[in-house]
């Protein structure tokens, strides 16, 4: 039995320059940071008494006798890439809903690989981890996904990821223990009650990113990432939060360029009502269209927040540091 645990990620900076469509010709760079909402995967051998070889538990149950069968796109693929061809028992839990924008679909992805490498006795380096990830996700399952969440999820942390078509760089973002409590203090982040569907949502922002139609907005919000972490290292404490808040303003307005599907009017709605209730700034968390509404408020200002959004639910959260792990395992 071996069960892996791997955290979700909040994207602020960068978001769309993680494509391979993008940064093969142009660099690309994410900031964001995991926190302490997890998917859990336990896979276990499974035993020569029953009719089926595999059995799956999600939202739903699949008992199959091949891989061929399987309906979870990742689970099959994972599976097939890794010559894994039975005899397994999966099951996936989660914290939060999945397709809600805080990259929960790669944090499977990455959780069920280090399972498996786990089940074969092999401790695979994090990056090596994320890589595949990728692989599977955009070379095999075919969906429409950057390179961000998975390097989040197998790193966790606060980090920087820097991509270009032959390298992908993930270095710790430089900050204090008193500017990460000042971070956490100011951050909110509610749930819209919108699920989607990421690789139809950004099938759009694709095709511009192709295109090189977006271009001008990626390469500014490129530079928004260097803009934060000069922010976070060089202000003070009493003026890196509302700096940091305003510049996420700015890459949110950037980043509703990139698609018609990015936002909608009930997000763009709660997002209003936030800022014109004292919030610095903030943005959608993923690809848009529903899931977590991030948002940088003073903490005087966050009572009547959650007051004109008590319709939203708000998350509790800390963030978290350890990435993909396998949490517990025993023959």
């Amino acid at each position: 039995m071996i069960i892996s645990r791997t955290p979700v990620r909040i994207s602020f900076f960068g978001g769309g320059t993680d494509y391979p469509d993008y940064y093969n010709r142009n660099k690309g760079a994410i900031l964001g940071t995991t926190i302490n909402k997890y998917t859990y995967v336990s896979v276990n051998t499974l035993s020569d008494f029953f009719e089926h070889k595999i059995r799956i538990g999600y939202s739903k149950t699949e008992l199959v006798k091949n891989v061929e069968e399987i309906i979870h796109p990742s689970v099959r693929e994972c599976l097939k890439h890794k010559k894994i061809s039975g005899n397994l028992d999966v099951h996936i839990f989660a914290d939060l809903p999945a397709k809600t924008g805080l990259g929960s679909s790669s944090s499977f992805t990455v959780g069920f690989l280090n399972a498996l490498y786990a089940l074969q006795g092999i401790k695979i380096s994090k990056h090596s981890l994320a890589k595949e990830a990728c692989f599977v996700e955009q070379n095999l399952i075919k969906e429409n996904v950057g390179s961000q969440d998975q390097f989040h999820a197998a790193f966790g942390g606060f980090n920087i990821i820097e991509f270009e078509k032959d390298n992908i760089l993930v270095r710790p973002l430089i900050i204090s223990s008193e500017k990460l409590k000042i971070l956490k203090d100011h951050l909110m982040i509610f749930y819209t009650g919108l699920t989607r569907f990421a690789s139809t949502v950004v099938k759009e922002q694709i095709e511009r990113t192709k295109t090189k139609s977006n271009d001008s907005y990626l390469i500014k919000m490129y530079k928004m990432v260097f803009e934060a972490e000069n922010i976070i290292s060089n202000d003070s404490n009493e003026t890196f939060i509302k700096n940091f808040g305003l510049l996420l303003d700015e890459g949110w307005n950037l980043k509703k360029q990139l698609s018609s599907k990015i936002s909608n009017q009930i997000i763009d709605d709660a997002y209003s009502i936030a800022r014109n209730n004292g919030a610095y700034g903030g943005k959608l968390c993923g690809a848009g269209s529903g899931g977590f509404l991030a948002i940088i408020a003073p903490l005087d200002k966050q009572k009547k927040i959650k007051e004109k959004l008590n319709d939203l639910l708000e998350v509790d959260f800390e963030f978290e540091n350890q990435g993909a792990t396998i949490v517990y395992m025993k023959d």
